[in-house]
């Protein structure tokens, strides 16, 4: 083969390769997020979470791959929201509520408004955060907020009147610790993972939350009855957040997607919550506990006894340049929009 031929059949390959290169790009290796949720991996809301980030990977074909850490094990409770804004997570699932006095304007969402179930308290704080658009937030992509059901009595004896509760000792959380102090209660505050020790230890005598916890925190184990005071139904409010860099770097189509999961998502988790609630309410009688419901009577004593929380809330916040009337007001035309009332 002469010197000629072969520069040709040289220059043929060349250009072969470069047409194949050209016709097959290198696949893009896959963006690499982590997911902190304070809840336990067993519980629905985490596997809710957990679901959300399959369902990312899966609407991306893999070009983003999330990886979960369950119960705490990342960023504890009341250090997720940080530990998004400060890169130790790129995303997060916690409560506003475990970093009191940060999320002034959010606040309101857990006022014993009278909340009647998850599906709604979650429609509502989404809505909600959509409409006032807090400056408290704006250090982190907030992708979607859930909220609980009403937030129940769960105690150790049967608390039938705002008597039998006076002087218990009863954990509770950000804003559900002043309805605790209202109702003549003596709130202790703790996070949702330390509360079965307590009870089974005698710390703490009941708790205030959904009645899902008692199946999904395990704590009808050590409870014995469950107050249902619905009338004074706060609600428990949650964030999942991105860090705000990592979101700017992500493609406009993945950015997308993420929106489009989320918003999803919303009636995900709020559904979500009816169902652990009724699980809840179905485990703790299984095991012989019992459900006192209040008679209208006593309901009102208990409406009437929490009603000086939000309007001390709209004092103290409107001091601090918040429009808390206006959204406290907001929070109750929701309510009625969602079927609340």
């Amino acid at each position: 083969m002469n010197r000629t031929r072969l520069l040709s059949h040289v220059t043929f390959a060349l250009a072969l390769l470069v047409v194949t290169a050209i016709a097959t790009p290198l696949q893009a290796k896959p963006i690499k997020l982590t997911y902190s949720i304070f809840f336990p991996p067993t519980h629905g809301q985490c596997q809710a979470g957990m679901e959300w980030a399959k369902e990312i990977e899966k609407r991306t074909d893999g070009q983003v791959k999330i990886t979960v850490f369950p119960g705490g094990t990342l960023t504890k409770a009341n250090q997720c929201y940080d530990g998004v804004v400060k890169g130790i997570s790129d995303i997060g699932m916690s409560c506003f509520a475990y970093t009191r006095g940060r999320f002034p304007a959010m606040e309101a969402l857990d006022l014993p408004l009278g909340y009647p179930n998850g599906i709604v308290a979650t429609k509502v704080a989404n809505d909600f955060f959509q409409a006032v658009q807090p400056k408290e937030l704006q250090d982190v992509k907030v992708l979607y907020i859930h909220a609980h059901g009403p937030g129940l009595l769960h105690t150790k004896k049967p608390v039938n009147s705002l008597n039998d509760l006076k002087d218990m000792k009863i954990r509770s959380t950000g804003l559900s610790a002043k309805v605790v102090k209202s109702l003549g209660g003596v709130p202790v505050a703790m996070p949702q993972g330390a509360t079965y020790e307590s009870l089974q230890k005698g710390v703490v005598e009941g708790t205030f939350g959904p009645i899902e916890v008692l199946k999904g925190w395990r704590q009808a184990e050590v409870i014995k009855s469950t107050t249902d005071c619905e009338s004074v139904g706060y609600t428990t409010s949650m964030f999942v957040v991105m860090n705000k860099k990592k979101w700017a770097k992500l493609p406009v189509n993945i950015q997308k997607i993420f929106e489009a999961v989320s918003q999803e998502w919303i009636a995900v988790h709020g559904q979500r919550w009816d169902m652990v609630d009724k699980e809840g309410r179905e485990y703790t009688l299984s095991l012989g506990n019992q459900i006192v419901d209040l008679d209208k009577s006593e309901s009102e004593k208990w409406r009437h006894a929490v009603r000086p929380i939000i309007d001390d809330y709209i004092d103290s916040a409107e001091k601090g340049g918040i429009s808390a009337k206006a959204n406290v007001e907001l929070l109750d035309q929701l309510i009625m929009k969602h079927g609340a009332r």
